[in-house]
């Protein structure tokens, strides 16, 4: 989903599925366990590479940046875990105005490839936000229910304002209207992991994104 701030064509949400995010689109294998032992070899194809992840991270902190430019206390920057926590990492540090973190845990998925469709929270923000601006930061944006329900308990603790950045947004798997207003690149239908996004807990560390067949 688009954001609503009529972004400029240079600031807009860059489309993943293009030839051109994908940049030669050769398949990797990844294994499926780093962890020594039986190694089942799972086909990926390189969806968004590191140099085009960092750069626009940079572009999004800077149109972060100037939104919040004004405000009078340091931006909150609310992390859902664990996904967005290397995306979150790289968008503080390009940040040029104070922030704050603070963290939430949910979980849509089990160990398969869509969601299950039950939003499960963890663990919520533990300071008072209360007349802050806040940040909500999300790896992907799949159906919206994870952030629609986080979005609404944190809506309850009285922020002066709460705006969404997500580094990925899948549209198709969309089932709760979401206002993502800094998107860094949508993505076609397909599973992806790198950059802090996982399957089963494995590939985080992975410097891009690829999709996972």
């Amino acid at each position: 989903m688009a954001s609503g701030r009529g972004l400029s064509q240079s600031e807009s949400p860059h489309l993943a599925g293009s030839s051109r995010a994908y940049g030669a689109g050769t398949p990797v294998e990844v294994p499926s366990s780093p962890h020594g032992g039986e190694v089942k070899i799972k086909p990926a194809r390189a969806m968004i590479s590191a140099k085009r992840i960092a750069s626009r991270v940079r572009e999004l902190g800077r149109q972060i940046s100037e939104t919040y430019a004004d405000i009078e206390t340091p931006l909150v920057m609310v992390v859902i875990l664990k996904g967005a926590t290397v995306f979150a990492a790289d968008l503080l540090r390009s940040l040029t105005i104070p922030a704050e973190l603070e963290f939430v845990s949910a979980a849509s998925y089990g160990s398969g490839t869509s969601s299950s469709g039950h939003v499960k929270l963890a663990h919520m923000v533990e300071g008072p936000l209360v007349g802050r601006h806040v940040l909500l930061v999300e790896d992907i944006i799949d159906s919206g229910r994870t952030v629609d329900v986080i979005a609404r308990r944190l809506r309850r603790m009285g922020p002066a304002s709460l705006r969404l950045a997500a580094l990925l947004d899948r549209p198709a798997r969309r089932e709760v209207e979401v206002k993502i207003d800094f998107t860094g690149f949508v993505i076609p239908d397909r599973f992806v992991i790198g950059y802090g996004l996982d399957y089963a807990g494995l590939y985080r560390e992975l410097p891009g994104i690829y999709s996972l067949s």
